[in-house]
């Protein structure tokens, strides 16, 4: 799944010009927004960890590791300000970014009165695609590390 095809379906929720947008719209669209950064991160898990496009994606194991991507899992670790010190800069925004992402989704699809500016809406999405733009230039070696932190739990 395309991260950029998620965030270009979020863009087309939102009609351009002076039109209020349905609360619906804006609603999906910050949702949307939120699912690019997941499918961008299920990906790098899997390509940094199994393989790219020519070593192993589609395989069965690269599908394993994108699908063993838990959203309240990866959250807590997005979340840990502490453990994420050992990160550049781009990969603690991304994940304070996915974490805050996260529980805007949760509003957008669950909270009965979640109301969003069509303001609000749009700068989740740049949000989420500038994490999601800077998250993708870091190194190999950076991406893998932040792979296995979000997929498996460290002991104490």
């Amino acid at each position: 799944m395309n991260p950029e095809s998620f965030i270009k379906t979020a863009r087309e929720l939102i009609p351009t010009g002076q039109g209020k947008p349905r609360n619906t719209n804006l609603q999906r669209a910050v949702s949307t927004a939120y699912y690019a950064m997941f499918h961008c991160l299920a990906g790098s898990c899997a390509d940094t960890l199994i393989g790219g496009l020519h070593a192993g994606r589609g395989s069965d194991t690269w599908t394993l590791t994108y699908r063993a991507l838990n959203h309240r899992s990866a959250k807590a670790r997005c979340s840990d300000k502490e453990s994420l010190k050992r990160f550049s800069a781009h990969i603690r925004v991304f994940a304070e970014t996915f974490a805050r992402m996260q529980e805007q989704r949760h509003r957008a699809d669950y909270a009965p009165d979640a109301g969003f500016r069509k303001s609000q809406a749009i700068q989740r999405i740049n949000e989420a695609e500038n994490a999601i733009r800077n998250f993708e230039a870091e190194s190999l070696a950076e991406r893998r590390a932040f792979a296995a932190y979000v997929l498996f739990k460290g002991r104490e």
